[in-house]
């Protein structure tokens, strides 16, 4: 499993205009095959009247599905822009859409590439790409006269202190970047001088978004 991918979390639209050529670039995140199938069908049910209806999309940890198709344009001038811009920020589980309206002007190949180019670029920013973080989720138990340096030592480190419950011991629940788990593990069992108080619940993706912690739970 990948510990760290970018991918965007919600639909998103932009328009470019290029020689009175309007381009109008959609994206929506999706998981599978199916899912990218079927917000291209949408789109272009939305878009029945435009000139083109060209798509990109890249699925799968390793990008192992990638799709494009010009639809209609000169071959390699739209969707492989697309594709590549997807594949340049290595965005995953991402489709686009890029509708045109021909404003009566061509745009030769080179045109094409750019226009096209530009308009899944504006898309993507419209929808924010989003780095997504595998965390391995904690509850660390301890005795109040403990709490105090174990708190310390975990803000210290930089992992999120997620949540904390005060009954006849302190809780906290942390959470740690996957790759950084057993350095935390072992930084906990040297604090408390061998003491085992960490148990490991889950791991769970999570994306920073307005300075929160956003956890995708499944």
């Amino acid at each position: 499993m990948l510990k760290k991918y970018k991918t965007i979390l919600a639909q998103a639209e932009a328009e470019i205009v290029e020689k009175k050529s309007r381009f109008i670039a959609t994206v929506r995140p999706v998981k599978t095959e199916e899912e990218a199938r079927s917000f291209i069908e949408e789109l272009k049910k939305k878009y029945w009247d435009a000139t083109h209806n060209v798509f990109a999309y890249q699925i799968g940890e390793r990008n192992e599905i990638q799709r494009f198709s010009d639809d209609g344009e000169p071959q390699g001038t739209a969707g492989m822009p697309v594709l590549n811009v997807l594949k340049g920020e290595d965005v995953k589980d991402t489709a686009i859409v890029v509708t045109r309206y021909f404003g009566g002007t061509l745009l030769g190949t080179g045109g094409l590439v750019r226009a096209y180019g530009k308009a899944a670029k504006e898309g993507l920013l419209a929808a924010g790409i989003a780095e997504l973080v595998l965390y391995s989720r904690y509850f660390v138990t301890v005795d109040y006269t403990d709490s105090g340096k174990v708190q310390y030592e975990i803000l210290q480190d930089g992992h999120v202190l997620h949540d904390t419950q005060y009954t006849d011991q302190v809780q906290f629940c942390v959470l740690v970047e996957s790759e950084q788990s057993e350095a935390f593990e072992k930084k906990m069992l040297d604090i408390m001088k061998g003491k085992q108080v960490v148990e490991k619940m889950d791991e769970v993706f999570g994306v920073w978004q307005n300075e929160t912690l956003q956890l995708m739970e499944q």
